[in-house]
């Protein structure tokens, strides 16, 4: 046991468990007691008995399963989903999206505004983007702005556009490119590069200024405070919200005065384009000020590519049906290299979305190049998603300290497997490179995983799930299920790994005396049960920091 020789009274003891620590020193226990929001000892039930007291809370799990709290490492919950919207997800064609608009317009007579999200892109016939003209049958001249299932994109119809003052001469809008027409230069009302603009500090200023609901104050902060009821429900004690601009901490603080921060949040700050020096002393201060155990703020999100789906991911070669585009990266690799050496001679930490495998290899050069401008260090820069990675960079990770941000759910088969977009546009040959999880982990790469909420489900149930099998979520084929993972290894992905992605290992991450005491019982045993039955498990009880968050 690891305890103190004579303990006093701790204030929570948890017996009758199946605790998997997720310490290798100490793997498995009976029981745990915590005193002053930490772990004071795990191990078997009598040798916990002896920190039991008049006034400790005791909770008898009755065989179930502890884990350490989940650490989602990619969890937009200041994005969230939102009850105003249309709902879109699941919808597969056009037919199905005007039945629903038309829906909601029957609900919602007097609405000044359509404003919808989670389209597919599959939902388009023929394979092409969308058009204004797709959205005009059913809307009227009632403006509507439709956003992406992953939200990188954006879909108007005509009276939106006349609405925001879009234009052939409009040229790069605050919030994304707006795709033109090839004959006739008029705008189509689809909207590239949303997460890069739109979701930037001016973007959502932009979309503020000029009247867009989804963008008001108060419907951001629904969104954070239902996704954040969310996260303590799903057992997520540490949620990584990754991209934020100076003026989304008011959220968050707001949120915590409320009551409604029962997670503890990590909060990285959006570094598009065009950001300063001065931009970055103010992210600097910005990380001084906000540096508690609740809320920290400090790492960089950046961009190097986009997504596959509207082939807007950088590839190494074409995409499958075309001669020669390859998508492209937001910066060129030289310069993107410089950037990223100035940032980590500055100290910062940088999370780098990256999907495709040119976009893989150029955040991973400028690693190597940081590294030999200003000296190897403990920098633990991340590449988010790494959804196709060309196997001649697999062990670069490990090489560089570089930490593979992935998102489970992403790759599973009717998402992203044949027949959808993901797939038919890298085409049957790369399928082989879709979310090494297990190549990288056999390389010696540190993976934290994540839901990337609300492109995906943000339970980490499903994540988990999703992670062994590489099955559809109702069950059928696995898709490359020679990149699947083990249970025990997925959770550590969750925890552990996610910990030590954001320099938490020392505090969170695992059932370790003198780590604060944030973990979770479950409702069913995920490491002994059959894949199946993983999805549908609840987190009976979630602490944090010694204190019940959450009962089922």
């Amino acid at each position: 046991m690891a305890a103190t020789a004579t303990p006093t009274p701790a204030d929570l003891v948890v017996r009758n468990a199946r605790v998997h620590t997720v310490d290798p020193d100490h793997p498995e226990a009976q029981a745990l007691a915590v005193t002053g929001g930490r772990i004071a000892a795990v191990g078997t039930d009598a040798q916990i008995a002896a920190w039991t007291g008049p006034d400790t809370e005791v909770v008898d799990a009755g065989g179930r399963l502890v884990l350490p709290g989940f650490i989602d490492a990619h969890n937009h919950v200041r994005l969230g989903s939102d009850d105003a919207c249309v709902q879109l997800a699941g919808a597969r064609t056009l037919a199905e999206v005007h039945a629903r608009i038309a829906a909601w317009r029957t609900e919602n007579p007097d609405a000044e505004w359509i404003e919808g999200e989670a389209f597919d892109y599959s939902a388009i016939p023929d394979g092409r983007m969308p058009r204004a003209a797709d959205l005009d049958p059913v809307t009227g001249d009632t403006p509507a702005f439709i956003l992406s299932y992953d939200v990188h994109t954006a879909w108007l119809n005509t009276a939106a556009l006349r609405r925001l003052g879009i234009t052939r001469e409009s040229g790069t809008l605050p919030f994304g490119e707006a795709e033109q027409d090839p004959q006739t230069g008029e705008p189509t009302g689809f909207i590239r590069d949303f997460a890069v603009r739109g979701l930037s500090r001016d973007g959502h200023r932009a979309l503020q200024e000029l009247g867009v609901p989804w963008a008001s104050a108060d419907r951001q902060y629904g969104r954070l405070a239902r996704s954040l009821d969310d996260a303590i429900r799903f057992g997520i004690t540490t949620v990584v919200e990754p991209q934020n601009s100076l003026d989304d901490l008011a959220l968050f603080t707001r949120a915590r005065a409320e009551g409604r921060l029962r997670s503890r949040i990590v909060a990285a700050l959006f570094h598009p384009r065009g950001t300063t020096d001065a931009d970055l002393d103010d992210f600097a201060a910005a990380a001084d000020r906000f540096a508690d155990d609740r809320l920290r703020v400090g790492p960089l999100k950046l961009y190097i590519d986009d997504v596959v789906e509207p082939r807007t991911a950088a590839l190494l070669k074409p995409y499958a049906g075309c001669a020669h585009h390859r998508g492209e990266t937001f910066y060129p690799a030289e310069e993107f290299a410089e950037l990223l050496a100035r940032l980590d001679a500055r100290g910062f930490q940088c999370f780098v979305h990256a999907t495709g495998d040119r976009g893989i290899r150029t955040v991973l050069d400028a690693v190597a190049h940081a590294r030999a401008v200003n000296g190897p260090r403990d920098a633990r820069h991340q590449v988010v998603h790494v959804e196709c990675l060309d196997p001649a960079d697999t062990a670069r990770f490990a090489e560089l300290g570089v930490v593979a941000c992935m998102q489970p759910r992403h790759c599973a088969p009717e998402i992203a497997g044949p027949g959808q977009d993901w797939a038919e546009n890298v085409g049957p040959e790369r399928w082989q490179q879709a979310w090494p999880m297990r190549s990288l982990r056999e390389a010696g790469a540190v993976l934290a995983f994540s839901s990337d909420w609300n492109v995906a489900e943000m339970d980490p149930m499903v994540g988990i799930y999703t992670a062994v099998t590489r099955r559809p979520l109702g069950g059928g084929e696995a898709w490359i299920p020679g990149e699947t993972v083990d249970v025990a290894t997925a959770v550590h992905g969750y925890t552990m790994g996610s910990a030590y992605a954001n320099f938490l290992e020392h505090e969170r991450g695992s059932l370790t005396p003198g780590k604060v005491a944030d973990f979770v019982v479950l409702s069913r045993d995920i490491l002994v049960a059959a894949p199946e039955e993983i999805p549908g498990t609840v987190a009976e009880l979630v602490v944090v920091g010694g204190e019940v968050a959450h009962r089922a």
